[in-house]
């Protein structure tokens, strides 16, 4: 990777994704592109194909998932499941 390489770091603000972001920046690569959820609802399709092809980064790092605490995995695991699995991208 080049330091002016486009970069799509999805899941920018979660745990992995911010420590992405931040070894990044670190590393002198600063054409990070960075979308907050209302800017890039990742469950569309028509969405993320529009903006790859608008922005057409050169990698993607895809740090993006719903999580939950203790409780939330326990009681509502099925939900994390379906919403976190590849193919349920429409």
């Amino acid at each position: 990777m080049n330091a002016a390489d486009s970069i799509f770091v999805a899941g920018h603000r979660g745990l992995v994704g911010s420590a992405i972001v931040r070894r990044l920046m670190s590393a002198g690569f600063s054409n990070l592109l960075l979308r907050e959820r209302s800017q890039l609802d990742l469950t569309n399709q028509a969405a993320v194909e529009a903006f790859f092809a608008h922005e057409r980064p050169r990698f993607v790092f895809l740090a993006a998932a719903k999580v939950g605490g203790i409780l939330a995995n326990d009681t509502r695991s099925a939900e994390f499941l379906r919403d976190n699995w590849p193919s349920r991208r429409t």
